[in-house]
């Protein structure tokens, strides 16, 4: 198996053998990330995608597994991103999505799989953002993923052979009304049909097999919670796949028609899942609460689920610290809704100080994952208690709740945090007078939005890239969400007021409490002005405002020892803040 991780100090392409062998770096780069990894199909190359100090720029390219310089395939100044399944059968072509012609809209590009050549190009539609799922087994035709909006897709294929370097014509397959998921999933084995992920007719998203002549079957999965991805093994033989049940993965497996019996798998999230050529056995990744995120394979034939890594910290690993695992819990919001969140509590009875988590997308989900590099972990070792919920627009709970978001940042889910407090000042474990809230990306908007419109609940708080002005958001982010803004947050013209309104830049005079801003200076999704803004004004006030700016890193840290400093500082920052033990 192969996987991308951070261990040598940047995100490289590392190898992972079921043997148990030491796990072998293939990649050696210190200032490209590398984001998509995937085998060719005879299992002696290696492609990826990786971009430059986190600008999202990705360029793709390939490596021989058995080791030898990384070959760059593409060099224009764009953000490639690769098929799940990017070769072709025949493992001589490779397909991605690219904005290098148009950087507002996405083509699907067919290369070949060595430099050179011309490749053929689908031009991509200006109001539909499509990227491609993987090649039919006979190697004419592309499964394609077509985004109107975050809860309306659509599923194309696309004929190769009328192609050619330039045109061709997406045959929409999923054709509907109003607002549905349809996710792509594996092909048939004999390209009848392929899998596919979708919430039509229903509030949760179910797996079902979509044959060309049919149309969807029967649920393969419960509709109670949603499917989240599938793999099926060359064969045919075995389907695997994962429900986000509370936000915990869920793995089934059916073999020859047949459920699978299953060893027990920790509480967590598993992705990037995979399945051996003979159906045997099943990789995947696996991020649990008091573990980083650690390459697993269960062995279909022996019942057996095993770790090929161990990524815990030596404390974690020797014994020497204890790990706290969440309680999932619901509070009443306003309209009286329940609202789930996992709750972190240190050993004790308290009272202790609380962190008020609150997770990015806002189209994400929390899940019990080993967050921030091990944050809550190391809050709870200080004596301080999490709460983090999941809002309403958070995934997970079904297409209604997830869209209740959708243009109303600051609005309702807002209310959802003032809830959150109110049902920690009724918690005698809680000291309601330290409390601080923290997030990032949309997180980060959340916990400036809390801040400055509730000032009043707030000992500290920290936002890591947070929009601070909508407006300016809107019309700074990467070309291709453009199209997506005004359904998604508003239009930065047309709801300029609506906007301005709902920004914490607009209420930044009433923030009294502590603040720490963090902020990529290479960030595509969520500018750098959005925090040099605030922070300036802040200060401007004598507002107390720590602000640390990443010069070579975008959304988010791809280098370990910015990561390492980051969540260190951030922890810190709040464990001094609310008086924890240091």
């Amino acid at each position: 198996m192969a996987s991308s991780n951070n261990a040598s100090g940047q995100y490289n392409v590392w190898l992972h053998f079921l043997s148990g062998a030491p796990a072998r770096q293939l990649t050696k780069f210190t200032d490209r990330a590398v984001r998509q990894v995937a085998f060719s199909s005879d299992g002696e190359t290696l492609v990826f995608s990786a971009d430059h100090d986190g600008d999202e720029l990705r360029q793709i390219y390939t490596v021989p597994v058995a080791g030898g310089q990384p070959e760059a395939l593409t060099t224009a100044k764009a953000c490639h991103f690769l098929a799940a399944a990017p070769f072709s059968p025949d493992g001589t072509k490779i397909v991605a999505a690219v904005n290098d012609r148009d950087p507002g809209v996405q083509d699907i590009v067919v290369r070949d799989r060595t430099p050179g050549g011309e490749p053929s190009r689908f031009q991509g539609p200006a109001d539909l953002v499509v990227e491609p799922a993987g090649f039919a087994p006979d190697g004419k035709r592309l499964l394609v993923w077509g985004l109107h909006a975050s809860t309306d897709t659509d599923l194309f294929l696309l004929d190769l052979d009328d192609c050619g370097q330039w045109g061709g014509q997406l045959e929409c397959v999923t054709a509907h009304q109003g607002d549905e998921q349809h996710l792509p999933g594996p092909w048939a084995p004999d390209g009848s049909g392929f899998y596919e992920i979708t919430d039509a007719g229903r509030d949760h998203k179910v797996l079902v097999l979509h044959d060309l002549v049919n149309g969807p079957g029967r649920p393969v999965s419960t509709p109670r919670w949603d499917a989240e991805q599938s793999v099926l093994s060359t064969d045919g033989s075995t389907l695997a796949w994962t429900v986000n049940q509370d936000g915990s993965s869920v793995l089934e497996v059916r073999r020859c028609g047949r459920d699978v019996a299953l060893p027990q798998v920790p509480a967590g999230q598993i992705s990037t899942l995979a399945v051996s050529r003979d159906g045997r056995r099943l990789a995947f990744l696996l991020d649990s609460a008091a573990r980083p995120a650690e390459v697993c394979v269960v062995d279909l034939d022996e019942g057996t689920f095993g770790y090929l890594t161990d990524n815990r910290p030596p404390a974690l690993a020797g014994g020497r610290a204890g790990s706290g695992l969440p309680e999932p819990v619901r509070y009443r919001a306003h309209d009286g809704r329940d609202i789930p969140a996992f709750q972190y509590r240190p050993a004790g009875t308290g009272p202790f100080p609380v962190v008020l988590s609150v997770h990015g997308g806002p189209e994400d989900q929390e899940r019990p994952t080993y967050r921030y590099a091990g944050l809550y972990q190391y809050l709870l070792a200080a004596g301080v208690a999490v709460l983090a919920p999941n809002v309403r627009g958070s995934t997970g709970y079904g297409a209604a709740y997830q869209r209740l978001i959708h243009r109303d940042w600051g609005g309702d889910e807002l209310r959802d945090l003032e809830q959150a407090a109110y049902y920690l000042r009724q918690q005698p474990w809680a000291d309601s007078g330290r409390i601080a809230v923290f997030g990032g990306s949309y997180g980060g908007f959340a916990a400036l939005s809390c801040l400055s419109r509730l000032p009043q609940y707030w000992a500290a708080g920290v936002s890591v890239a947070g929009q601070s002005d909508l407006v300016t958001f809107a019309r700074s982010v990467p070309p291709t969400w453009r199209p997506l803004m005004a359904r998604w947050v508003g239009d930065p013209d047309a709801d300029a007021e609506m906007l301005t309104a709902r920004s914490p830049l607009t209420y930044a005079d009433r923030i009294v409490a502590p603040l720490f801003v963090i902020q990529g200076a290479r960030d595509p999704r969520v500018n750098r002005a959005e925090s040099d803004q605030l922070v300036a004004g802040l200060r401007a006030r004598g507002v107390e405002v720590r602000y640390d700016v990443y010069e070579d890193e975008g959304h988010g840290f791809t280098r370990r020892e910015n990561e390492i400093r980051a969540w260190s500082d951030v922890g810190s920052f709040l464990v001094t803040a609310l008086g924890g033990r240091l």
